[in-house]
């Protein structure tokens, strides 16, 4: 009978010590902005592979282009 008495105030204990322990979590706003600093360099390069025909056609249509 007393095992079950010291396991019971033992979970009380950690039960009351848990919503102790809760109630100090603080979570406030920086008072300075958070500041980010990006330094992407970004190359976009556009290759067009045209197939034999579509060549053939700009090279004898070469005024329209």
């Amino acid at each position: 009978m007393k095992s079950r008495k010291t396991s019971g105030l033992i979970s009380g204990v950690t039960l009351g010590l848990s919503a102790v322990l809760a109630g100090c979590v603080q979570v406030s706003a920086p008072d300075k902005p958070i500041v980010i600093n990006l330094n992407i360099n970004i190359k976009q390069e556009v290759v067009y592979r045209l197939d034999g025909d579509a060549k053939d056609l700009i090279n004898s249509e070469a005024e329209i282009f």
